[in-house]
């Protein structure tokens, strides 16, 4: 069973719960779904995005922007790489925190913007109670406190009419803050101006929470009815927020006679607090069609003034339709990271699309979001495709970012060593604002686990599937494989494409299920797939009369002479031509031109720095050693064919296999390195991945003696130490290839050997 979901918890919860209530029907045993939902629903609460940041990522889905968290909160990446933009909440990146933290000391905004003649309703800062008598004298009442960088209305009292209520309001802000901020009080009605991108975008009423008297309930019995409305949760649950019976809510009770076991008299409307924030469980209506242009005017001027792109402003008005300086109204202050419930689901009036708002204010061409993403995959070649690919791009002038077997890479600079061929190093380089060119490996492990680390790809590449890993995490056989790395090809978008390994049965397979573009690789011209495909249009790479050929919108052209190509070995080495025929057709379709191709194939090197682990060569005297990835028994076929090319005196290899591989796939790679060394070293890798070093051994063993019974064979467990032996046997003229999971590790050890001994030789010692 394949399900979607967004939030990872409950996901589980809901696979696991699917689970038993299968178990319990086939059982006829009851299945208790209330208590299943309600984990869910907490889960959802407590993991899920809150409505204003769910607003923005919502319009980013609908514009095909890619998002993804970045925490366990709000904070949130659209877009990939060079283009990506961020927001925290309703903070946008663009949002200046200069900006924001003069919003949060609510007395310095209030003061920038009366120095700019805009209304504000005159106030002072008390630190200390002492200090309130003077205060009040030199304002007068009616009054109101607040903590000066409160938010949510924490810490609110409002209409404070003698010097008792203003120490108790004195108090309870002082718990949120140091300093308090007193204003004289504004009679009228609350509303909310949303501004982004400096543009009023919505408005509402804002009306405090209450309840409406039927004179049969009590105060208690209406707030829990209230309260059941299904619109209200706890927090940012829902579109309402819950009302909640604190000693704010029993003080106003207090004042008004009123008890919680009072019976209020039909149609009475009390008002439960004195600020009209959602968050302390107030409604809202829309008025964005009232606002006169005065208000609109002043708001977005005081925007501009404070520099806040995305900013809430809190006024006051008898008459929302008249401009405030007809009025006794005022802006009583300016909020960063204002909520969008109020403006997305209203109480009453219509709803407010402002999460579009942001996005088009963050990417005002949705087009431009991304980047080029190629992906590639296979069983073999991967890597040295990528890097291929990634160097033509550099060629191009792009800032590439590009993950592999061997590491990340972001602008030819290695930032992470290691496999790194799964989602997790995808999306540190879809992350990364200096990659503007995104070159993926994806391989199998990562695939199952997670993904793949980016909703799709302008251009796949599949280079080959062969046996290798079989057995492991459900995948059992070549088509099941082929299902797994098919992935990648139907993650293209519809006007990309996917590269295709025509001479691959298994990757041919994958062709007839995509709906994106199609573009194939084979060694020969004549193969049929391809023949017909380019007679239809497609695009194809090719090797013809010695030449890398492409064919391209009906046009034939031809790249580059293969023996001219480095990392082809004079273009004797086959598998490294097919990943020259995959990258140069991957290039193509990705939009560079023949040029940066020619260049790069001729300028792409098998050595360490470009290549590494990918038959990098060292000479000592007329002798070579070769470090090579060969790990299965499809890569040590293609080596194989390789080496029977190249006269030689005496071909050693140092060989191992992963312990989590099939017994039969072990002793396949025993049989085909028997044909094609003359002698050989069984090494053990550090971690022999669930089979003992002995069991390997055997395996091999088996393999090559079935092969050639009298074959030599050394086993060697330290990789120093079989190495270091096999090169005290390496006669003169011979080859030795290495094999290597630990890339950088065993060409440090092999590069040391060979320095030291061609020191030795020189010196005579």
């Amino acid at each position: 069973m394949v399900f979607s979901y967004e939030l990872p918890r409950a996901g589980l919860v809901a696979a696991k719960s699917a689970v038993q209530l299968v178990e319990s029907l086939a059982k006829a045993e009851h299945f208790d779904l209330e208590t299943c939902i309600a984990e869910l629903s907490a889960i959802a609460a407590l993991d899920g995005l809150g409505p204003s940041t769910r607003a923005i990522v919502e319009s980013a889905k609908t514009r095909d922007i890619p998002w993804r968290r970045l925490d366990e909160g709000s904070f949130i990446q659209f877009g990939y790489g060079a283009h990506l933009r961020r927001i925290r909440a309703t903070v946008a990146d663009s949002t200046g925190n200069i900006a924001v933290e003069v919003v949060q000391d609510k007395f310095l905004a209030k003061k920038i913007l009366q120095e700019h003649c805009l209304p504000v309703p005159p106030g002072l800062v008390v630190e200390e109670s002492a200090q309130l008598g003077a205060t009040i004298n030199a304002l007068g009442y009616p009054l109101v406190m607040k903590p000066v960088d409160g938010n949510h209305g924490r810490g609110v009292t409002t209409n404070i009419c003698d010097m008792k209520s203003a120490e108790l309001a004195f108090k309870k802000a002082r718990r949120h803050a140091d300093e308090v901020l007193v204003e004289r009080f504004i009679r009228g009605e609350d509303y909310r101006l949303l501004l982004v991108n400096y543009k009023l975008v919505a408005a509402a009423r804002r009306i405090p929470a209450h309840i409406v008297g039927d004179g049969v309930a009590t105060v208690q019995q209406l707030i829990d009815r209230e309260n059941s409305n299904p619109n209200r949760g706890e927090g940012h649950e829902k579109i309402l927020t819950k009302i909640d019976v604190d000693e704010h809510t029993l003080h106003i009770l207090e004042e008004n006679s009123l008890g919680l076991t009072t019976i209020l008299p039909r149609g009475t409307k009390l008002l439960l607090k004195d600020s009209a924030n959602l968050s302390t469980g107030g409604t809202s209506e829309d008025v964005t069609d009232m606002v006169p242009p005065e208000t609109k005017f002043m708001a977005e001027r005081a925007a501009r003034i404070l520099g806040l792109d995305i900013c809430g402003i809190d006024l006051i008005a008898s008459d929302i339709t008249r401009p405030l300086a007809e009025q006794d109204g005022a802006i009583l202050e300016i909020n960063a990271a204002p909520g969008f419930r109020m403006h997305t689901a209203p109480s009453s009036g219509r709803a407010r699309k402002v999460g579009e708002q942001v996005i088009e204010m963050l990417f005002p061409d949705p087009s431009k979001a991304r980047i080029p993403i190629v992906a590639v995959t296979g069983t073999n070649g991967k890597t040295s495709t990528v890097r291929l690919i990634s160097h033509m791009a550099q060629l191009q002038g792009n800032k590439v970012g590009c993950t592999t077997t061997e590491g990340i890479y972001i602008d030819g600079h290695c930032i992470a060593t290691g496999d790194c061929s799964g989602p997790r190093s995808a999306r540190m380089v879809l992350s990364d604002p200096l990659v503007d060119f995104a070159i993926l490996e994806c391989a199998r492990g990562g695939i199952l686990r997670e993904g793949l680390g980016f909703d799709r790809c302008d251009v796949s590449v599949i280079t080959n599937i062969a046996e290798d890993h079989l057995g492991l995490d459900g995948v059992n056989d070549l088509s099941m494989l082929a299902r797994v790395k098919g992935t990648v090809a139907e993650a293209t978008k519809n006007t990309g494409f996917a590269v295709l390994n025509a001479e691959d049965e298994m990757v041919l397979r994958i062709a007839g299920a995509l709906q994106c573009k199609v573009a194939y690789f084979a060694l020969q011209p004549d193969n049929p797939v391809l023949q017909k495909h380019f007679q239809a249009g497609g695009a194809v790479a090719y090797i013809k009369d010695g030449w890398l050929v492409l064919g391209w919108q009906e046009k034939i052209e031809s790249i580059m002479k293969v023996g001219c190509i480095p990392v082809t070995m004079g273009g004797k080495y086959e598998c490294m031509l097919q990943n020259c025929l995959a990258a140069s057709i991957a290039a193509k379709a990705s939009g560079m031109s023949s040029i940066v191709i020619r260049k790069g194939l001729r300028t792409f090197l098998p050595n360490v720095e470009m290549n590494l682990g990918r038959m990098n060569t060292f000479f000592l005297g007329t002798a070579r050693i070769i470090v090579d990835y060969a790990h299965n028994a499809h890569g040590f076929m293609e080596l194989g064919k390789y080496l029977n090319k190249l006269a030689s005196s005496q071909k050693l290899g140092v060989i191992t296999a992963t312990g989590d591989r099939r017994e039969k796939d072990i002793i396949a790679m025993g049989k085909i390195c028997a044909g094609i060394f003359d002698r050989l070293v069984i090494r053990h890798d550090t971690d022999t991945r669930g089979r003992s070093r002995e069991e390997i051994t055997s395996l091999l063993l088996q393999g090559i003696r079935e092969v050639k019974p009298l074959a030599s064979v050394s086993v060697i467990s330290s990789e120093d130490a079989a190495v270091k032996y096999a090169m005290d046997s390496l006669a003169s003229g011979g080859i030795l290839v290495v094999c290597s999971d630990d890339s950088r590790r065993t060409l440090d050890l092999v590069s040391r050997e060979v320095e030291l001994r061609t020191l030795n030789k020189n010196y005579g010692t």
